[in-house]
């Protein structure tokens, strides 16, 4: 037992270190992480910053007055000597005017080239339909000498050799990556009259990346190495870079690492892991950089110099592992001293409780001693006592509660047999109760027609039309008797209406008609405000069921007569059709209850209350809903709400 304790408390301590050093180790690299990808997009702001500062100086020259006047003066050399002072002053490499068509009208570098076509420059052909632009974009060598010689020499790289890079055919790079905008240049009367563009060859300017890096890191230093680092790259190639090479010169002209060219260049992923910089792993971002058209043309990255990170882990890791393995140490000498005190008295009572264990309970442990051994003895000999009286007591009560266990299974399965008998009557009572009165609305419409019918005859009267007419109303309300039949049988399990296209507004019309012949008084008036509304793909046998039960209710809720004012209109893009009446109106207690199947409020009716849970199964089916306001003596509105776009 105790070489057991002491391995769980030895390898315990062991392992809690182990696991609280990984643990420690692991939140200082991840917080490492996390503020590389914070150290990105901060990154990727100032990146986009210049570019959107370039994009602002051409904006602003080019909605000027001074730059429309001279152009439709043709005053070229004060243009020419404008647009100089102007990319100077704003530290741009290139401030190009064409005219409406893309040709070169004014370069602002010598010698000065004019009269190239610059149409097809996705930029320019952007802007000369008349929308600003400004993006990332390769310029080739021969576009470069075009602008200014100097900017071509500044583009051709030779490759370094690096390695990790990814082999590749070429040993050079003489294409420029440039931040470049445009925008149109208008006259007075809005008559586009060229195209400003301007911007800043990347290669070989470390103003973004010095920037970037001042502003994340500072001037810190690591053992002599850059404690952060920036880089624009133009495809896998360092163009822009405070990266140093072993002689401590920037590191221009050496490439990524293949893994991380796939999964950026390729792959247009961003990249946030370890990689190998140059000479040293760094805890690293890179993030595509893509031209006008979305293809990437380069990578921004940022990075941390790993070591830093990694000597504080260790030193955090061993610190923690030392104090670890000393608190095992302490506490297994704690151990040994006290349980040599305790564990020979309780060998004794061992012996003593393993005979009580196997059922004797006429053992007695010994304890003669007032310590807490002792006391514990004398407790645990008071509770073999207790045990004793506790087991015939057990005994005496189990074979008591077996007889009552019997007697009430008897009772609950008579009760049980009784309860589902009743049920059953009463559910079928019901079932057939509801189709009765559910029928009963449209059967009095047939018998209303039947009873025109046969006062016509009596009279002589045979309209033909008329009577043909009555005859297809009444085949019609039977023919919804049997769909109200199957809707009432089936309203737990509703089934998918035969929609087609209805004017709800005429459907509302044939229920008054059939409402008014069906329950009218002469004391009712009614009143109808019907709005235009639109058609609705609906079932129209089940929307005038809905509307026929509203009516009927609200008739049967004005027993004394009284005003049915019907309105339909539109409201929060849903059509909406209500139905008041002036009648008694419903207590606050049964407002949660109506929709409930076989509840009514209405006694001196014959009916089981299922009118309006159909009534709410298919507004519910139409995707729709149904709201109450009530007072008591006042009267009730029911307002079907239905969706102007069902599904």
């Amino acid at each position: 037992m105790i070489a057991s304790f002491l391995f769980v408390v030895i390898a315990g301590g062991l392992l809690s270190s182990l696991i609280g050093t990984r643990l420690v180790g692991d939140t200082i690299v991840s917080q490492a992480r996390n503020k590389v990808k914070h150290d990105l997009n901060t990154a990727w702001l100032v990146y986009n910053h210049s570019l959107d500062r370039i994009r602002d100086v051409v904006q602003l020259t080019a909605a000027g007055r001074t730059l429309p006047q001279f152009m439709e003066s043709k005053r070229w050399k004060n243009l020419e000597e404008f647009l100089i002072r102007r990319r100077k002053d704003f530290g741009l490499d290139i401030l190009t005017l064409t005219d409406a068509r893309g040709k070169v009208l004014l370069r602002t570098h010598h010698p000065f080239h004019t009269g190239d076509d610059q149409g097809s420059d996705p930029i320019v052909q952007r802007v000369l339909k008349g929308e600003p632009a400004a993006s990332t974009v390769i310029v080739p060598r021969e576009e470069l000498q075009k602008e200014w010689n100097e900017l071509a020499e500044r583009a051709f790289t030779p490759f370094v050799p690096t390695p990790k890079a990814k082999e590749v055919p070429i040993s050079r790079e003489t294409s420029g990556m440039m931040l470049k905008a445009a925008c149109p240049v208008w006259n007075g009367n809005g008559r586009l009259l060229g195209v400003l563009y301007g911007g800043v060859l990347l290669n070989h300017d470390y103003q973004i990346v010095d920037k970037v890096r001042d502003l994340l890191y500072g001037e810190g230093r690591y053992k002599g190495r850059e404690t952060g680092t920036a880089t624009i790259f133009q495809g896998d190639l360092r163009i822009s870079t405070n990266v140093l090479d072993e002689k401590g010169h920037r590191a221009i002209g050496t490439r990524v690492s293949e893994e991380v060219y796939r999964a950026v260049l390729e792959r247009g992923e961003v990249w946030l892991d370890r990689a190998f910089v140059v000479h040293d792993w760094y805890l690293t971002g890179y993030r595509p950089i893509r031209d006008l058209t979305g293809k990437i043309v380069g990578i921004l990255y940022v990075g941390m110099l790993e070591a830093p990170y990694l000597d504080l882990r260790n030193k955090v890791v061993y610190s923690f592992f030392g104090i670890g393995v000393l608190g095992v140490v302490i506490v297994v000498l704690l151990y040994f001293f006290i349980t040599s005190r305790i564990t020979r008295p309780l060998r004794e009572m061992a012996a003593a409780t393993a005979k009580i264990a196997e059922g004797d309970l006429s053992v007695e442990v010994a304890g003669k001693s007032e310590d807490e051994i002792g006391r514990l003895a004398k407790s645990f000999n008071y509770m073999l006592v207790r045990l004793k009286q506790a087991r015939k007591e057990l005994e005496d009560y189990g074979r008591v509660l077996e007889e009552k266990v019997e007697e009430r299974t008897r009772e609950l399965t008579k009760m049980q047999n009784h309860l589902i008998q009743s049920e059953k009557m009463a559910s079928m009572g019901q079932l057939s109760a509801s189709i009765a009165h559910e029928v009963n609305n449209p059967l009095s419409g047939v018998l209303i027609y039947n009873q025109l019918i046969a006062k016509k005859i009596t009279r002589g009267d045979f309209d033909r039309e008329a009577i043909l007419d009555y005859l297809s109303k009444m085949q019609h309300e039977l023919s919804r008797s049997t769909k109200l039949i199957r809707s009432l049988l089936d309203f737990s399990v509703q089934s998918e209406p035969k929609i087609k296209e209805v004017n709800v507004n005429e459907v509302l019309n044939r229920a008054l008609e059939l409402g008014i012949h069906a329950g009218s008084k002469e004391n009712t008036r009614v009143e109808k405000d019907l709005h235009p509304l639109p058609t609705f793909m609906v079932d129209p046998d089940q929307l005038e069921q809905v509307f026929v039960n509203l009516i009927m209710n609200a008739l049967q809720a004005m027993p004394a007569g009284g005003t049915l004012i019907l309105r339909t209109y539109m409201e929060n893009r849903e059509v909406k059709i209500a139905v008041q009446d002036t009648g008694c109106g419903i207590s606050p207690e049964n407002m949660n209850k109506i929709f409930t199947p076989f509840f009514s409020t209405k006694k001196e009716v014959k009916g089981v209350g299922l009118g309006l849970s159909v009534v709410y199964g298919i507004i519910q089916g139409l995707k729709g809903r149904i709201e109450v306001e009530s007072k008591v003596g006042e009267g009730t509105t029911f307002t079907v709400c239905l969706p102007i776009t069902q599904e």
